[in-house]
């Protein structure tokens, strides 16, 4: 079971979500990971790049607010006087870490992407102590295991991948014993470490990663990502209102939906299950008597083949054109190699059959780092006009389409579009994969909310979308796609 930091965000938060770890381990032995409270890794790694920049002000207020924030929850959470204060004992020693690594990067002026790690790693280490005294207050024998014990991953600080070989014979070793014992491990989600032992993370949102690597090494029965909705839904309701909550949808389909702007689940957390074919459930700790919706790897049929729609905005389309490059060999390469060199991650790529121009998306974020790459990369070629033109517009949004049986049924391609064409929506790009597991498409931003509606219309997603699934009312949940 993994908690996200909304599901831990306070005390009475953390006593919930014990509750509900309490009433699972009647049936079975339970493995726990915890993110950090909600907005603590967001503050943590503020006050680490300010810090830098030789002031220290935010970091003095960061570690202030965290150990008033986690002493008050300690505070909240236990009755015994002597366990509390042991408890408090512990927060103010990592809180007194961070403080003293903060004031070594204000003195160096200097940030590494493994300094940066460490700091930001702090939140997950303060909540799986508060969520091990929550436990231990109902009566459930838990212990704390930092995930550097556990989850051995490559040395990419800030975006780690774990070792499954190394992370299963480390999770038999350290987990199952404990497990054995009738104790009920609290890992620290978002960390893992090198094999020589240097902390690092797995990326913004990578709690989830960490549930699902844990539970593959463990060969679990199941996952549970517990949040703060009820479960995937058909798309995001703020766009159209009538999203439906999805029962049950493949490993392939969750994962397209996640990759395309679904922040329910961390585009990556599906790997490390999908081979072993183990379900994870994403559920509302709110709510916690919904049943959510549950990912297999075949997913239930549908009647038309898809299954949501999603929405990216926040996003900026590069064109690297001009006939100059028709049949020029490496371009394309040249291209992608020098948007690597930057670390933009690329969204969606299109390219015109003439061979004209090379489209592709990237976060906005990235965009003008890969801009002035991609204009020194080329400047001889701009020069002589063998590459006329390298643009960007930040103004559009990618809508996918996803459904696992989309493969194989025809005409959904030519229904999506008729439903823009009648809407008088522009297409400025399209793609899809040969896996055919969705079709993507880029419009203006302004038209995003008009575009998901009419494709949701177009194939009754509204509905029931077989006799297999039961139609949800989507109360209490909330898909959140980056919308711009």
């Amino acid at each position: 079971m993994k908690f996200g930091g909304t599901s831990v965000g306070n005390a009475e938060c953390i006593r919930r979500a014990a509750d509900v770890v309490a009433g699972a381990t009647r049936d079975g032995a339970v493995v726990v990971v915890v993110s950090a409270m909600s907005g603590v890794t967001n503050r943590l790694i503020l006050a680490a790049r300010q810090s830098a920049t030789g002031d220290d002000t935010e970091s003095r207020e960061t570690t202030n607010a965290l150990l008033n924030q986690h002493t008050a929850a300690a505070a909240a959470l236990i009755k015994d006087e002597a366990e509390r204060s042991r408890l408090v004992a512990e927060v103010e020693r990592i809180v007194g870490e961070v403080t003293s690594l903060c004031r070594g990067i204000t003195l160096l002026r200097e940030l590494t992407p493994r300094t940066l790690a460490v700091v930001s790693s702090v939140g997950e280490r303060l909540s799986a102590r508060l969520m091990a005294a929550a436990l231990d207050q109902l009566g459930v024998s838990s212990e704390v295991v930092e995930a550097t014990e556990v989850v051995i991953t490559d040395d990419n600080y800030e975006q780690a991948e774990p070792l499954m070989d190394q992370v299963r014979e480390r999770a038999t070793a350290r987990l199952r014993p404990v497990l054995d014992r009738g104790v009920t491990p609290v890992v620290t989600g978002f960390i893992g470490a090198t094999v020589d032992g240097s902390l690092t993370t797995l990326g913004r949102g990578g709690s989830d990663y960490s549930a699902t690597t844990i539970g593959a090494a463990l060969d679990a029965d199941e996952i549970i990502i517990w949040t703060d909705v009820d479960g995937v839904l058909s798309t995001d309701p703020r766009l159209v209102p009538e999203a439906r909550l999805l029962r049950e949808i493949s490993y392939n389909e969750a994962a397209e939906l996640a990759y395309f702007g679904a922040k329910v689940l961390h585009p990556k957390t599906l790997r490390p299950v999908a081979e072993a074919g183990i379900p994870v459930w994403i559920r509302n700790s709110f709510s916690p008597s919904q049943p959510g919706t549950k990912i297999t790897r075949n997913g239930r049929p549908t009647n038309n083949g898809v299954r949501g729609i999603t929405a990216i905005g926040n996003v900026s389309l590069i064109t690297v054109g001009g006939r100059g490059i028709v049949g020029v060999i490496g371009v394309a390469a040249r291209t992608f190699e020098t948007v690597a060199s930057v670390r933009a991650n690329v969204l969606l790529i299109s390219q015109s059959s003439s061979e004209n121009d090379i489209c592709f998306i990237v976060d906005f974020a990235d965009a003008a780092r890969t801009m002035k790459a991609l204009q020194k990369a080329f400047a001889s070629d701009l020069v002589h006009h063998d590459v006329e033109h390298i643009t960007v517009n930040s103004e559009i949004a990618i809508i996918a389409v996803v459904g696992d049986r989309m493969r194989g049924t025809p005409g959904i391609a030519g229904r999506t579009f008729s439903a823009l064409g009648r809407k008088g929506i522009n297409i400025i790009a399209i793609a899809q994969g040969s896996s055919e597991y969705n079709v993507s498409f880029v419009v203006e931003a302004n038209a995003m909310r008009d575009a998901v509606a009419a494709v949701h219309e177009e194939f009754n997603l509204h509905l029931r979308s077989s006799r297999f699934e039961s139609e949800g009312s989507g109360l209490g949940s909330v898909w959140v796609p980056q919308i711009v």
